[in-house]
């Protein structure tokens, strides 16, 4: 008895795209000494190494380019992944480096962020990014799960549970009104008045303005309970909210 081996075509969906506000923090150059570079990138990821370790950054060369320095991409990106960051992504950059970052199978990014088969003409002006950046807040609603980041250019607001092994980071404060496990950096750029809001500290690491603790350095006194995290003379301060109120 003869049996028919032909298989039914898969039709199930298996992939699709989907739209995100997910995004990555962008290194803006204004000199093209990679000595220099190298040396002020090693220094920063000394400051916060576990947030830094592996981080994707989008290189803007639009700053370096208005002065005409001139900035060889495959140079420079052996230089970021020496310290320990991922270019995921350059913008602003003129044909030749364009063309360098596509050698190197690293994305061209337009002025706004998004993605570009073409390179740019002229340099865009900055000024609505710069306002974007100081006025936006992102607002997530979802668990944030393990191995996920994310990264807020203003305030980030997650009123659902941060889990163990995910990132949270923003320019501007965070405020988790759930548990916070994970990692989770306020401050990014150096504001050092940005400050941690959340309902359970339970974090593998937290850190203001490059200024960290890891789980073991956080007193038990304050784990498992609403806290604010900020600066205070250059010392972090983990303090419970309900015990000063």
């Amino acid at each position: 008895m003869s049996t028919n081996s032909k298989k039914t075509p898969n039709t199930s969906l298996a992939l699709e795209f989907k739209s995100s506000n997910f995004s990555v923090p962008v290194l803006a150059l204004s000199s093209n000494d990679l000595i220099t570079i190298e040396q002020q990138l090693k220094e920063k990821a000394s400051l916060a190494p576990e947030f830094f370790k592996n981080l994707p950054v989008v290189i803007d060369l639009q700053n370096s380019n208005k002065l005409n320095y001139d900035i060889d991409i495959t140079l420079l990106i052996v230089v970021i992944k020496k310290s320990g960051l991922l270019p995921i992504g350059i913008r602003g950059g003129n044909a030749q480096q364009n063309k360098q970052a596509l050698d190197l199978l690293i994305p061209i990014y337009s002025a706004n962020n998004g993605l570009t088969h073409e390179e740019p003409q002229k340099q865009p002006t900055p000024t609505p990014e710069i306002i974007t950046r100081d006025t936006s807040t992102m607002l997530i609603t979802q668990p944030i799960r393990s191995g996920q980041r994310i990264y807020a250019t203003g305030d980030l607001i997650i009123t659902a549970q941060v889990s163990s092994g995910a990132e949270i980071m923003a320019e501007g404060n965070i405020h988790v009104y759930n548990t916070l496990r994970g990692r989770a950096s306020a401050g990014i750029q150096g504001n050092k008045d940005a400050r941690i809001f959340c309902f359970d500290l339970q974090a593998e690491l937290i850190s203001v303005a490059g200024n960290y603790k890891v789980s073991e350095d956080i007193d038990a006194s304050v784990r498992n309970k609403p806290v604010q995290i900020y600066l205070q003379n250059q010392a972090l301060i983990i303090q419970d909210i309900l015990q000063h109120h």
